[in-house]
């Protein structure tokens, strides 16, 4: 598994939005206090089910984040930047850690105009295979030509952040992924403030069992502390895991076209209250972008 803390030296680096207006994450936001905008993004490798890049750096760009939780980053193996570290460069973040969860194959695009955002499941393979996963080759899966690399997660920020951690949760035998939390401490308003973020197993992989020990884990929640990520699985099984803390938004995430279900979620503890929390717009991967500012309670 490979871990990247701090700059990478290779530089370069029904469907709707939660109730709320967009927030400005400035001091009049918080009524003059001070805030933190953070946002969590799968962001399905900055492709499309096909393999066709999107605009992942507008997208991030429009979310205005202080702190980017980001799943589903691609590392190629060349020595090229990822997906993190190009969001990083382009809009003057830093990344503050990547995590390898999977290795994987991300195959190029074929020649299509079709307007749907994948191929059917009877066309062709999915853009990515993870190595482990079981899977049955479509016709012209294997003539299609592929990039290796890794797949995880990442953190990036642009307000100071100090105390870099991971943890790391047990692999399940179900998942060909491996899984892992990424935390940081910052500042707001004189107070310290720990971000976690991560990309939960699926709830028919067994999860619960990552759910319980992540909750050991976790501070005692009197402390202030955000948990973002795709969680794979709908807000209340999530909330029962994590009884003291609260969800920052709601509304209907996945998948991205017809959103029908929440599986992209931010969780604060006491100490920290919602200036604003929103669903973004429809996006170019399979989840649409959560957003929240915070401040003190």
């Amino acid at each position: 598994m490979t871990t990247r803390t701090g700059p990478d030296p290779r530089g370069a680096a029904g469907p709707h939005a939660a109730d709320g207006p967009e927030t400005s994450g400035g001091p009049d936001a918080g009524g003059g206090r001070p805030t933190l905008r953070l946002a969590t993004f799968n962001v399905h490798m900055g492709v499309d089910g096909w393999g066709r890049p999107y605009d992942l750096v507008g997208e991030c760009r429009s979310l205005d984040a202080d702190i980017l939780v980001m799943q589903e980053s691609f590392a190629p193996v060349e020595d090229r930047p990822s997906t993190a570290q190009r969001v990083a460069a382009e809009l003057g973040y830093e990344v503050v850690a990547e995590v390898e969860l999977a290795r994987v194959r991300l195959f190029d695009p074929p020649p299509t105009s079709s307007a749907r955002w994948s191929p059917w499941p009877s066309q062709l393979r999915k853009a990515l295979r993870l190595d482990g996963e079981h899977w049955i080759p479509k016709e012209g899966s294997t003539r299609r030509s592929f990039v290796r690399g890794e797949w995880g997660i990442a953190l990036l920020s642009k307000v100071p952040v100090t105390d870099v951690s991971v943890i790391h949760l047990d692999q399940l035998r179900r998942d060909p992924a491996r899984r892992a939390v990424i935390s940081c401490t910052t500042v707001l308003g004189g107070r310290q403030v720990t971000v976690f973020g991560t990309h939960m197993s699926h709830i028919t992989h067994g999860s619960r069992a990552q759910y319980k020990l992540l909750s050991a884990r976790l501070p005692h929640p009197d402390h202030a502390a955000v948990l973002a990520g795709d969680m794979n699985m709908w807000g209340p099984p999530v909330n029962s895991f994590f009884p003291a803390w609260r969800r920052a938004v709601t509304g209907r995430t996945w998948p991205s076209h017809r959103p029908h279900s929440q599986l992209d979620h931010v969780l604060i503890t006491p100490p920290l209250s919602v200036v604003d929390a929103r669903v973004a717009d429809r996006s170019g991967s399979d989840h649409r972008p959560v957003v929240v500012t915070l401040t003190l309670a």
